[in-house]
Protein backbone atom coordinates (compact mmCIF):
# COMPACT_ATOMS: atom_id res chain seq x y z
CA UNK A 1 0.00 0.00 0.00
CA UNK A 2 1.49 3.29 -1.08
CA UNK A 3 1.09 6.14 1.35
CA UNK A 4 -0.12 9.49 0.13
CA UNK A 5 2.63 12.07 -0.21
CA UNK A 6 1.37 15.32 1.22
CA UNK A 7 2.19 18.62 -0.44
CA UNK A 8 2.97 21.90 1.25
CA UNK A 9 -0.08 24.14 1.23
CA UNK A 10 -0.13 26.52 -1.73
CA UNK A 11 -1.12 29.40 0.57
CA UNK A 12 2.08 29.22 2.65
CA UNK A 13 3.77 32.59 2.93
CA UNK A 14 7.21 32.59 1.24
CA UNK A 15 10.00 32.77 3.84
CA UNK A 16 11.22 36.14 2.59
CA UNK A 17 7.73 37.59 3.08
CA UNK A 18 7.03 36.26 6.59
CA UNK A 19 6.43 39.00 9.14
CA UNK A 20 5.08 36.92 12.04
CA UNK A 21 6.36 33.85 13.86
CA UNK A 22 2.99 32.16 13.33
CA UNK A 23 3.59 32.25 9.57
CA UNK A 24 7.08 30.81 9.99
CA UNK A 25 5.91 28.06 12.33
CA UNK A 26 2.95 27.09 10.14
CA UNK A 27 5.19 26.81 7.09
CA UNK A 28 7.80 24.77 9.00
CA UNK A 29 5.09 22.43 10.32
CA UNK A 30 3.78 21.91 6.77
CA UNK A 31 7.27 21.27 5.44
CA UNK A 32 8.01 18.84 8.27
CA UNK A 33 4.85 16.89 7.38
CA UNK A 34 6.02 16.72 3.77
CA UNK A 35 9.56 15.71 4.76
CA UNK A 36 8.36 12.89 7.03
CA UNK A 37 5.94 11.70 4.33
CA UNK A 38 8.83 11.53 1.85
CA UNK A 39 11.02 9.70 4.39
CA UNK A 40 8.23 7.16 4.91
CA UNK A 41 8.03 6.62 1.14
CA UNK A 42 11.83 6.26 1.04
CA UNK A 43 11.58 3.58 3.72
CA UNK A 44 9.21 1.54 1.53
CA UNK A 45 12.08 1.32 -0.99
CA UNK A 46 14.46 0.25 1.78
CA UNK A 47 11.99 -2.53 2.59
CA UNK A 48 11.86 -3.49 -1.09
CA UNK A 49 15.67 -3.69 -1.10
CA UNK A 50 15.52 -6.08 1.87
CA UNK A 51 13.08 -8.24 -0.08
CA UNK A 52 15.20 -8.22 -3.25
CA UNK A 53 18.71 -8.72 -1.86
CA UNK A 54 19.66 -12.40 -1.86
CA UNK A 55 21.93 -12.43 1.20
CA UNK A 56 22.13 -10.46 4.46
CA UNK A 57 25.71 -9.37 3.73
CA UNK A 58 24.44 -7.42 0.72
CA UNK A 59 22.45 -5.07 2.96
CA UNK A 60 25.45 -2.99 4.07
CA UNK A 61 27.08 -1.52 0.96
CA UNK A 62 29.65 1.10 1.92
CA UNK A 63 30.20 2.15 -1.69
CA UNK A 64 26.48 2.83 -2.15
CA UNK A 65 26.32 4.60 1.22
CA UNK A 66 29.10 6.96 0.11
CA UNK A 67 27.29 7.59 -3.21
CA UNK A 68 24.00 8.42 -1.48
CA UNK A 69 25.66 10.82 0.96
CA UNK A 70 27.76 12.48 -1.76
CA UNK A 71 24.62 13.00 -3.86
CA UNK A 72 22.75 14.53 -0.92
CA UNK A 73 25.66 16.85 -0.11
CA UNK A 74 25.85 18.02 -3.73
CA UNK A 75 22.11 18.65 -3.93
CA UNK A 76 22.26 20.47 -0.60
CA UNK A 77 25.08 22.69 -1.80
CA UNK A 78 23.28 23.40 -5.09
CA UNK A 79 20.08 24.37 -3.25
CA UNK A 80 21.55 26.54 -0.50
CA UNK A 81 21.38 23.98 2.32
CA UNK A 82 24.47 23.62 4.55
CA UNK A 83 26.46 20.70 3.07
CA UNK A 84 27.97 19.71 6.43
CA UNK A 85 24.49 19.42 7.92
CA UNK A 86 23.34 17.40 4.90
CA UNK A 87 26.30 15.07 5.42
CA UNK A 88 25.42 14.49 9.08
CA UNK A 89 21.71 14.04 8.37
CA UNK A 90 22.28 11.61 5.52
CA UNK A 91 24.89 9.61 7.40
CA UNK A 92 22.31 9.13 10.17
CA UNK A 93 19.51 8.45 7.67
CA UNK A 94 21.51 5.83 5.77
CA UNK A 95 22.67 4.10 8.96
CA UNK A 96 19.09 4.03 10.25
CA UNK A 97 17.92 2.72 6.89
CA UNK A 98 20.52 -0.05 6.99
CA UNK A 99 19.39 -1.04 10.49
CA UNK A 100 15.76 -1.13 9.33
CA UNK A 101 16.67 -3.09 6.21
CA UNK A 102 18.52 -5.66 8.33
CA UNK A 103 15.46 -6.02 10.58
CA UNK A 104 13.20 -6.53 7.57
CA UNK A 105 15.65 -8.96 5.98
CA UNK A 106 15.89 -10.98 9.20
CA UNK A 107 12.09 -11.26 9.46
CA UNK A 108 12.05 -12.90 6.05
CA UNK A 109 9.36 -12.78 3.37
CA UNK A 110 5.95 -11.55 4.45
CA UNK A 111 3.13 -14.05 4.39
CA UNK A 112 1.37 -13.88 1.06
CA UNK A 113 -1.72 -15.29 2.35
Amino acid sequence: MTEKIEKAPPRAVPAAECTEMGEVRAAIDSLDTLIVSLLAERMRYIEAAARIKPIREAVRDEVRKAEVIAHAVKVADDRGFPPKLAYRLYDMLVEGSIAHELDVFDRGPADEG
